[in-house]
């Protein structure tokens, strides 16, 4: 039954994306409005042959927004491309790999090879200008995946991408995604793992394997937005989200298991520089609050 159902899956999203590629194509090429909402309505659909539901607390701010989630698995995408039109920041090597590579391009995924200075500066120049321009961009601040049990310190180095923004004050917002439930049972320690995506695990086996267990029900939580000019130092709004993250992800896996659970990770290298300093610029809440369900 269970590998029945991921070949239905793989098969409707694989003819899905073959329809739809060469439109959004065309829409990147020219830079029209529907490149961004095409990806969001087919992560809709994979969201919902996946057997994935979403809630939302909290809510986006106003665009030009960055934001800086935490990252668990390949699910993450569909999770925050289900919500609300938006592009991500990935690894170079992303661009390369089958079917996900493919995948990634068509939602207009900004790749950046983190050990080239000189790439570096050209990804944080091509986020700054896309955030710049009213795209809502996605960085896994923490640079990999773990096994889901904690959340690493977030890296400085992107985020200052916003700052880079010419002549604009933009927005930084820390989002936490934490998975809750899968088939319906709360997720403890022993069950993350299962769910996060890490090291030389294969894609193909996790996938067939995660879709097979069932409806997985995540929540993503909106932080406080961050105001961002290029005064702004971004290891203190780094450290800022970090730790928004950690206690939104907290808060969400107590509302499930009925306590308050800990978020296992090392504190940041400049926690102690940090934690005494101004406090950033927090701004206001750009938009209404969401709380969505769907199946």
């Amino acid at each position: 039954m269970s590998l029945a159902r991921t070949v239905l899956v793989a098969l409707v999203l694989g003819i899905l994306t073959l329809v739809l590629m060469p439109v959004q194509m065309l829409a990147t090429r020219f830079n029209w409005r529907l490149a961004a909402w095409l990806p969001y309505y087919w992560q809709r659909v994979a969201r919902w042959l996946v057997g994935l539901r979403v809630v939302v607390t909290g809510a986006p701010a106003t665009p030009p927004l960055l934001l800086t989630a935490n990252h668990i698995s390949w699910l993450d995408i569909t999770v925050l491309g289900s919500v609300m039109p938006l592009s991500f920041v990935a690894k170079a090597e992303v661009a390369g790999w089958p079917v996900l590579g493919t995948l990634a391009r068509l939602q207009r995924t900004i790749f950046i090879d983190r050990t080239k200075r000189l790439q570096t500066g050209e990804a944080t120049e091509a986020i700054a200008r896309r955030v710049g321009n009213g795209d809502i961009m996605v960085l896994f601040a923490e640079g990999t995946t773990g096994d889901g049990n904690r959340i690493l310190p977030f890296r400085s180095a992107l985020i200052g991408a916003a700052g880079a923004v010419a002549g604009k004050t933009i927005t930084v917002q820390p989002v936490a995604v934490t998975y809750t439930r899968i088939g319906g049972i709360p997720v403890g320690r022993a069950d993350r793992p299962g769910i996060a995506w890490y090291g030389e695990m294969p894609f193909v086996a996790h996938f067939s394997r995660l879709i097979g267990r069932g409806g997985i029900d995540a929540i993503v939580s909106f932080g406080d937005p961050i105001h961002f000019t290029p005064e702004t130092d971004r290891k203190k709004v780094a450290e800022t989200c970090y730790r928004s993250v950690r206690e939104m992800d907290e808060v969400a896996r107590a509302s499930y298991a009925g306590k308050r659970e800990r978020v296992f990770s090392q504190p940041a290298k400049d926690a102690k520089e940090t934690e005494d300093t101004t406090p950033v610029d927090h701004a206001g809440q750009g938009g209404e609050e969401i709380v969505n369900r769907a199946s």
